[in-house]
């Protein structure tokens, strides 16, 4: 399993770079897919010699795919289970577990450099579409122990990963997971009248930080800010708090006007699917979404609800390029969103029932309900 001379990888290096000249949301679905199908179909081909395990489960799958739904995917499950790496154990730099309760098995994903670097690199240039390519003041909304624990988390992971697009970065809570208002109020006094970042999971923005606010008749003025935050919708929506209330709420706390919801998982660290303006999500050029039928796995049409499979170009370290999660999700439009944005729009609609709950921020959560 050594990369060093495997043109295997070396014609995925090459078919990746036309992926990372093109707009990030620029490309109509149909050319889109030209430059992303190639990718996908060497990153196969790469697992499919580099994994033994990955070739058992899809050796029946070995032609090169012309057609997105035609691409072999692992449920997303399988990575609580097996060691699915893709390289040698000396060339792992990095693994990151995802979210797991007492209950539960992380899945556990091996980063080598390379892969590391490429999903930081295109983390930024997704975001950089929402909040600029200037660095800006950061609140956010977790305590500093996160970072300080032995397994790198899926949070701890958010965290770091976002922290590049920040300066002073500022923690809001204590150890305890309170809100530590005097350093807030001194954030927001410094930069009241300046753009900043506020980053946190939904859940914990949501109860630590808003819903703090509220319940303390507390209100902040940061009026140029933006909020990007990401999972653990499923307890807000048991507490019938929809997108929708979330921002109104955060509007009227903090005087924030824009926020924006992303979509991803630690099986696809770099891929994530931000929130435009309208409230939809949005598949970026470097990966796509198909939505299929839970019992046919058959792709769904427009408007009809079904299992999410997300498509990623960057994994090339483990076989985490094209995922069948537990996500239930709708495909709302093609190449036709109002804010002028191509290919794929979405939503997410909730949890597969009786699936195992998995969030980057449920693993605090579960602890306090």
């Amino acid at each position: 399993m050594n990369n060093g001379h495997n043109p295997l990888l070396a014609e995925y290096l090459s078919s990746f770079e036309e992926l990372m000249s093109a707009d990030v949301y620029g490309l109509e679905q149909d050319k889109k897919t030209a430059l992303l199908i190639p990718v996908l179909n060497k990153l196969h081909q790469l697992h499919q010699s580099q994994n033994t395990q990955y070739r058992h489960i899809v050796n029946q799958q070995t032609a090169e795919q012309q057609k997105m739904d035609e691409l072999p995917y692992l449920a997303v499950r399988l990575f609580k289970h097996l060691n699915l790496k893709s390289i040698p154990d000396a060339e792992v730099f990095k693994t990151l577990q995802s979210s797991g309760t007492t209950s539960q098995t992380p899945a556990t994903i091996y980063l080598d450099k390379a892969t590391s670097a490429r999903q930081s690199k295109i983390l930024v240039k997704i975001l950089q579409q929402r909040i600029g390519k200037q660095r800006l003041p950061m609140l956010i909304i977790d305590s500093p122990d996160i970072l300080k624990k032995p397994e790198f988390s899926a949070r701890a992971a958010g965290i770091q990963g976002l922290a590049f697009f920040g300066r002073d970065h500022t923690y809001a809570l204590d150890q305890n997971m309170q809100p530590n208002w005097p350093v807030i109020e001194a954030f927001c006094q410094k930069y009241a009248e300046q753009p900043v970042l506020i980053f946190g999971f939904t859940f914990m923005v949501w109860l630590y930080f808003i819903e703090m606010l509220h319940l303390s008749g507390k209100r902040i003025e940061l009026p140029k800010g933006v909020v990007i935050h990401s999972g653990g919708w499923k307890k807000l929506i048991d507490q019938q708090v929809d997108n929708d209330t979330f921002k109104q709420r955060l509007l009227e706390t903090t005087g924030i006007s824009r926020c924006f919801n992303f979509y991803g998982m630690a099986e696809q660290v770099g891929s994530i699917f931000v929130e435009c303006e309208k409230g939809h999500l949005h598949a970026p050029v470097f990966a796509d979404v198909l939505i299929r039928d839970p019992f046919t796995l058959k792709p769904c049409d427009i408007g009809e609800q079904g299992l999410v499979q997300v498509l990623s170009a960057l994994p090339s370290s483990y076989p985490g390029h094209s995922l069948l999660t537990e996500d239930l999700g709708v495909l709302k439009g093609v190449d036709d969103c109002p804010c002028g944005a191509k290919g794929k729009y979405f939503a997410i609609n909730g949890r597969l029932p009786k699936t195992e709950v998995r969030g980057c921020s449920d693993t605090h959560v579960e602890a306090i309900t």
